[in-house]
């Protein structure tokens, strides 16, 4: 260690400042030192800009025209350590530097191509939890800790990016796990495995598959991935989540869970509602959950009610219904608190821009009576 202390005083002697940087540089480098390179290169830049070497306070208290220039040079320091830990495979040690900087794509790049393995949680904590990469880092929490973590994680999703692919990575995998327990009990009770991956195929006329209160995956977990699939747009994650609806009403009473308003007999109306945007009975199924509304309770339980229709007259496009729904059972409840659009979006939707006129007249609503005047 003294060579080490000599050979730095004869280069400063010999070479000057830069010979000496240089030789921890490489010195660092080659040891991959690289938070000690990181405070080599804020140094040297001290050492440009004429501050004292070692700092004693932050940068703001330089002067503004060496302030500038030193921020600059921390962050290309900053940018330069994560991506030599990000060479090495070491994605956690990586994003502090990256974070300073509000540089998230290599870091969400590096994640990509992360496959499952030990000593996961601090990616799945940059992943998922600081929203570098949330749809892999679910990815992950699926692969690692199973249907489980993820339907609890899936409830704390972090933002919309993403969202939906995580949704469907969900569904899929309970539908998969589904399928794949129904044809071993039909293979070990018929002597073969049926060649369709269709749950409904499956289980049409196999009752005696759900004798007993029999069950071939956690029902609690089907309960709750049917709940979510309400919002998903895909054709194929929507077609798997009904086959889950079909799957859910063959099991046995203990397991037939009760669903808030207005989707109470939780997988037959689940079932309605996710028919009708695959566009299947969609006649039957408005007048299902408006029947609902009209014979329901009042209070919050009849907005919910009201609110779940006028979403999916939303979705499939029945923008005037939408909005005679929302003026007579949502009119007063305020836009923050409302879970579907609001008379003013289902008016820009149908373009009904007179009717948001009258409406945001009567409200008092200036901004929006601007908007509806210029469109109209």
């Amino acid at each position: 260690m003294s060579d080490t202390f000599d050979l730095v005083e004869q280069t400063l002697h010999s070479g000057g400042s830069k010979a000496g940087f240089d030789f921890l540089v490489r010195k660092f480098l080659k040891e991959k030192n690289y938070p000690l390179l990181f405070e080599v290169r804020l140094m040297k830049k001290r050492h440009e800009l004429g501050l004292p070497l070692i700092q004693t306070g932050s940068s703001e208290s330089f002067p503004n025209h060496k302030r500038n220039a030193y921020e600059q040079g921390s962050l290309e320091a900053a940018r330069e350590i994560g991506s030599l830990f990000l060479k090495d495979g070491k994605i956690p040690l990586a994003w502090p530097y990256f974070r300073a900087i509000g540089e998230s794509a290599p870091v969400a790049a590096a994640i990509e191509k992360i496959k499952p393995q030990e000593d996961i949680d601090p990616i799945i904590e940059i992943a998922f939890y600081e929203q570098v990469h949330p749809r892999k880092g679910f990815e992950l929490i699926l692969a690692n800790y199973g249907l489980c973590r993820a339907i609890t994680s899936f409830g704390q999703y972090p933002g919309p990016e993403g969202r939906e692919q995580s949704a469907h990575l969900l569904i899929s995998s309970l539908h998969g796990e589904v399928v794949k327990n129904l044809k071993w009990a039909i293979n070990k009770h018929e002597g073969q495995s049926p060649n369709t991956e269709s749950i409904p195929e499956l289980i049409g006329e196999r009752d005696w598959l759900f004798k007993g209160n029999s069950t071939y995956t956690d029902s609690t977990h089907v309960a709750s991935i049917v709940q979510l699939s309400l919002e998903q747009s895909k054709r194929e994650t929507l077609t798997l989540a009904l086959e889950l609806t079909d799957y859910g009403r063959s099991l046995g009473t203990m397991f037939q869970f009760p669903g808030e308003p207005p989707f109470q007999n939780l997988y037959v109306d689940h079932a309605v509602y996710l028919g009708a945007l695959l566009g299947s009975d969609t006649e039957q199924a408005i007048l299902h959950f408006r029947n609902k509304v009209t014979e329901g309770e009042s209070g919050q339980a009849g907005s919910n009610q009201a609110q779940v229709l006028v979403k999916l007259l939303t979705r499939l496009k029945r923008y005037p219904e939408a909005i005679e729904i929302s003026l007579k059972y949502l009119r007063g409840i305020p836009r923050d608190q409302l879970s579907c659009p609001s008379i003013h979006q289902l008016c820009q939707l149908a373009r009904e821009f007179g009717r948001l006129k009258e409406l945001t007249r009567e409200e008092g609503d200036l901004l929006n009576f601007t908007a509806a005047t210029l469109q109209k």
